[in-house]
């Protein structure tokens, strides 16, 4: 120990993920998204993919107790400013991360409930659905499901704005404080995401569709992109908003690169910030 005095910390966040070989999604994607948006970017990996641009080839789980390990100590010594959950295969995985929230009282989880990749590969076994709905929606600050996965957790498929509307207040049912729904899926030349509130705040956020091959973790890299703005001091529509721009950027900026043979990824250094420095509150 030294007898320094410490006058700033990073702002962090810690990704609780899976690993995708290809780069493109996954604590790949939101560590990238961090960095891109001046966050320090830590992980907890839930399980390891074997992944490329065209699909996912196998899929082996971390044991629960390797993922507590991993969140335990980067927390206890590192501390965070806010949480970005993606991939969590199992029931056991998924009442791992709802134990670990509560134990260390986390702040600013943004869930993003992944079930099928881009590729239509199944990423989560059926019987853990039932217990994310229960055991993690009441702990997020948001949750931020694509309309297929909307789709899984309502019953029926959702092919319009207004039925977009209907699905993210039953998702509020389910115990979510906030639903940021993903229109991308939607037909059409204009884009649609819905932000709704316990409170009864309804944003939409439309914009035109970004042609591009390259979509693979857009939503991995979306959810990581509000939890590091909500670790900045966002609000939570200025960290969506903000998030929303990235992303859109993101896309843009990789949308005549080829990389690999399938659904390429976002180009997330496009618009590269460096890291932010936060004041440390010191005890009077």
């Amino acid at each position: 120990m030294t007898n320094e005095v410490f006058e700033f910390e990073y702002p962090r966040v810690l990704s609780i993920a899976g690993s995708d070989s290809g780069g493109g999604a996954g604590i790949q994607a939101d560590l990238k998204t961090f960095a891109a948006l001046g966050c320090y970017g830590m992980t907890a990996i839930t399980a390891l993919t074997a992944q490329n641009t065209r699909g996912v080839r196998a899929i082996h789980g971390v044991p629960p107790e390797m993922l507590r390990d991993q969140i335990d100590a980067v927390v206890e010594d590192i501390g965070l400013h806010a949480v970005k959950i993606g991939m969590l295969h199992s029931p056991e995985i998924v009442q791992t991360v709802a134990e670990a929230i509560d134990r260390h009282a986390l702040p600013n989880v943004v869930l993003d409930p992944v079930m099928v990749a881009t590729s239509g590969a199944v990423l989560i076994d059926n019987p853990a659905i039932a217990v994310l709905v229960r055991e993690l929606f009441r702990r997020a600050a948001v949750v931020t499901p694509n309309l297929d996965e909307a789709a899984l957790l309502v019953g029926r498929p959702l092919d319009s704005e207004e039925a977009m509307a209907l699905a993210a207040k039953e998702l509020l049912a389910m115990g979510a404080p906030a639903v940021l729904l993903k229109g991308g899926h939607l037909a059409g030349e204009v884009v649609s995401d819905l932000l709704v509130t316990q409170q009864g705040e309804s944003h939409w956020m439309r914009a035109p569709r970004i042609h591009s091959a390259n979509t693979h973790g857009t939503g991995c890299t979306l959810s990581s992109a509000i939890a590091a703005h909500l670790a900045l001091g966002a609000t939570l529509l200025e960290a969506v908003q903000a998030a929303h721009a990235y992303v859109r950027g993101a896309l843009a900026a990789g949308a005549k690169v080829r990389t690999g043979a399938g659904s390429g990824p976002l180009n997330h250094g496009h618009a590269p910030q460096a890291m932010r420095l936060k004041p440390i509150k010191l005890p009077r």
